[in-house]
């Protein structure tokens, strides 16, 4: 029986593809049953409103700098601003006032403010950049994205175009840039977008990007002749996921006749692929995507973004739901699993670069951060739930 009804909702998902792909109108209908009963819409909302509301209660002081391994940093670095991120997802599907002024009431906490200021070329310091234009959007202040455009308009400006020398940092300054564009109608900020990610992918490091393999090296030094310790390429789960997720965000924000879309459409198709082989029997990637014995095991934050992009892509027609639907089902069942009844997010691996570090990954352990991972979780959750709905 599970096995038809998984079945419908394949064909179902499929069809709203197809005629998204070929511009007839969808047809309202009734929910499939084949959809709820794999999962149900409303268990996806509870879930993230559970975790959430976890973080927001244990985090009410939104200016409340952190204190990790003797540092104190403000609560506006890429951390933060990524669980941002998940929280406007959150609040696209379920607005709720409590949401939206806890993210103004952040904003707001930094004067809509970068970390170590306008001119930073660090896509982790313009992160939140992606929280204040989606705010803004809301309710257009130009005092809400001044600092950020003088910071985009910097990059703009100027002839470099190597800022992101590893592969998270395509998911922190890309979608900025895409917003960027979305909100003045200036092409200008998508093509230094396209020439960035251009020089990430193509140059630095000998390229970051494996073709071969549809995945991404985190930085260079861990391109080839670097192997694990088993002589396996070293691909990190959470960085892949960085791009993958990029990708999506980035995507959503620009139109269809975007100068470089095919590109990257091919390029998220590639690592969707290389995806689904990789992902474990539990629903999880491990933190060493190629080799699961260089410190393998449960992680989620990796995983929501796996998750993430695959259920964008699905929602978009990009990917086909018969291939790809099983592959988020599977992973999204195996997020509920890490969610505590209290909402503490587990199997999160700590800020790093490599799958070593941030060890260990277990349900009980708190991660040095574990605002990304949330965010992650939420962002995952809310394309979760659209294709419920759909």
């Amino acid at each position: 029986m599970k096995r038809i009804i998984l079945h419908g909702c394949l064909l179902l998902t499929g069809l709203i593809a197809v005629l998204m792909l070929t511009g007839q109108p969808l047809v309202a209908a009734k929910p499939s049953d084949a959809t709820t009963d794999q999962l149900k819409y409303k268990d996806v909302m509870a879930t993230m409103e559970r975790a959430n509301r976890y973080f927001m209660t244990k985090y009410a002081d939104v200016a409340a700098p952190s204190h990790v391994r003797g540092v104190t940093r403000p609560s506006h670095i890429w951390t933060r601003g990524v669980y941002y991120e998940g929280l406007m997802s959150l609040h696209q599907i379920n607005p709720r006032e409590e949401y939206l002024q806890y993210a103004i009431d952040w904003a707001d906490a930094h004067q809509w403010g970068l970390h170590r200021g306008n001119t930073t070329r660090n896509a982790d310091n313009q992160c939140a950049g992606q929280t204040y234009l989606e705010l803004y959007k809301l309710e257009p202040t130009p005092d809400k994205i001044k600092n950020i455009r003088i910071c985009m308009d910097m990059l703009v400006n100027t002839p470099q175009n190597g800022d992101w020398t590893w592969i998270d940092a395509i998911q922190m300054g890309m979608p900025i840039l895409a917003l960027m564009g979305q909100v003045t109608q200036d092409e200008r900020y998508w093509e230094k977008a396209w020439q960035m990610y251009s020089e990430t992918r193509n140059v630095i490091g000998g390229g970051l990007w494996n073709e071969k393999d549809g995945l991404w090296w985190r930085d260079a030094a861990f391109c080839p002749p670097f192997v694990t310790p088993n002589g396996k390429q070293c691909y990190w789960s959470r960085g892949n996921g960085w791009v993958f997720a990029a990708l999506a965000r980035y995507m959503e924000r620009t139109p269809s006749n975007e100068a470089h879309r095919k590109q990257y459409v091919k390029d998220f198709k590639a690592m969707a692929k290389a995806l689904v082989p990789l992902q474990r029997e539990d629903g999880y990637w491990n933190p060493s995507l190629a080799d699961p014995d260089d410190f393998g095991g449960k992680e989620s934050s990796g995983t929501a973004l796996f998750v993430f992009g695959m259920a964008w892509g699905i929602r978009q027609g990009i990917l086909p739901a018969r291939e790809y639907m099983p592959v988020v089902v599977k992973g999204w069942k195996a997020l509920e699993e890490a969610v505590h009844p209290d909402g503490f997010l587990g199997y999160v691996q700590g800020t790093g670069k490599q799958p070593s570090e941030g060890q260990p990954v277990t349900y009980d352990n708190e991660p040095d951060f574990e605002d990304y991972a949330l965010g992650c979780l939420l962002m995952a959750g809310s394309e979760v739930y659209k294709l419920c709905r759909e």
